[in-house]
């Protein structure tokens, strides 16, 4: 390895922990910002067949922890009786508020609007209570989630820069 890629390489891995570290806020595509350093190394490196399939299944990690992202936070507030309309329309407002009002009040915002708008078709501020709460767990468990799969991302990253 040319010294100069030990250099670069120290700073795509200092990208990917903070595209990990990320992970703990929401609405914050950190599985992106581990993925777009993979693949700067590999255009600046070039690709083998194992290189190649290694980018793959980390391409597919990062779609498929996108997704759980997704799944886990909505089936939360799901199982307790919220409608799918609820869930996204709570979801996409979450994204707007990241936006405007950084990913913590977007966070707050996706709860207040499954509360409000499960209160307003339930009429039981307990339900709506009770259905928020689920879904903050299960934002939780998305974390978890995407931080194990962020983690496996930078893992496969290793084994092809020190092994292919």
């Amino acid at each position: 390895m040319f010294p100069w890629m030990l250099v670069v390489n120290v700073l795509l891995l200092f990208v990917m922990i903070f595209g990990l570290l990320s992970l703990s806020i929401p609405f914050i595509p950190g599985l992106v910002i581990i993925w777009v350093p993979i693949l700067i190394y590999g255009l600046i490196d070039g690709f083998t067949l194992g290189s190649g399939i290694i980018f793959g299944l980390i391409t597919v990690l990062l779609i498929v922890g996108n997704l759980l992202d997704n799944v886990l936070m909505g089936t939360g507030a799901k199982q307790k009786g919220a409608s799918w309309g609820t869930i996204i329309l709570a979801l996409l407002g979450g994204l707007i508020g990241t936006l405007f009002l950084t990913p913590v009040g977007g966070f707050l915002i996706t709860l207040l609007i499954i509360f409000l708008l499960e209160y307003l078709r339930e009429k039981d501020a307990r339900k709506a209570f009770e259905t928020t709460k689920s879904m903050a767990f299960g934002l939780g468990w998305s974390i978890l989630a995407r931080m194990g799969v962020g983690f496996v991302m930078i893992l496969l990253w290793g084994l092809w820069v020190w092994k292919f």
